[in-house]
Formats: C-alpha cells, sequence, structure tokens
C-alpha cells in the first residue's frame, strides 16, 4: 500500500482491545463505520512487513475506505481503495 496516511480511530474492543473500527478522523471530520465490507491479516514470516489487520469499510456517508492497523506500534493508516493515493481526491 502507498501513501498510508496515519489516521485516529475509536475501535470497538472484543475479546482483545481495538479489535474493529468503529469510526476514524480523517481531514478534521468523523467517519462512522457503518460497515466492515472485508477483512485480512499480514503475517510475515521473515518479519520485512509489520504485523497488521486491515479492514475495508463503508462510512456512514456510502464512502469506502481501507484501514490498515499495524499491531505491534497500535497505529491506524487509511487509503481509499482504486489505486490512487488518498492525498490525489
Amino acid at each position: 500500500m502507498k501513501e498510508l496516511i496515519h489516521i485516529r480511530t475509536e475501535c470497538y474492543s472484543g475479546y482483545r482491545e481495538d479489535e474493529t473500527p468503529k469510526c476514524f478522523m480523517w481531514q478534521g471530520t468523523r467517519h462512522e463505520v457503518k460497515e466492515i465490507i472485508d477483512r485480512w491479516y499480514q503475517w510475515d514470516n521473515e518479519q520485512k512487513h509489520p504485523i497488521a489487520d486491515y479492514f475495508m469499510v463503508e462510512t456512514a456517508a456510502g464512502e469506502q475506505y481501507i484501514l490498515k492497523h499495524e499491531l505491534n506500534h497500535n497505529t491506524w493508516y487509511l487509503r481509499k481503495p482504486g489505486g490512487k493515493s488518498v492525498k490525489e481526491f
């Protein structure tokens, strides 16, 4: 993923902390997560890439985003799907 943007999130915490995103802040706007469309996990046996959870979400406004949660540092990033960087929108 190119040009990830660091974001702040509020998450649902179930059996573990920060399990799934409920909303995120980007460009001064709060984006409520209406639905998690897909999710996947990144794990690299050789540790070349950080361990992370990915979420494709749809917001209450009907927009779709990909959120990345790097587990080792508990940091969240944003990228809008479709091949273009979020900064290009």
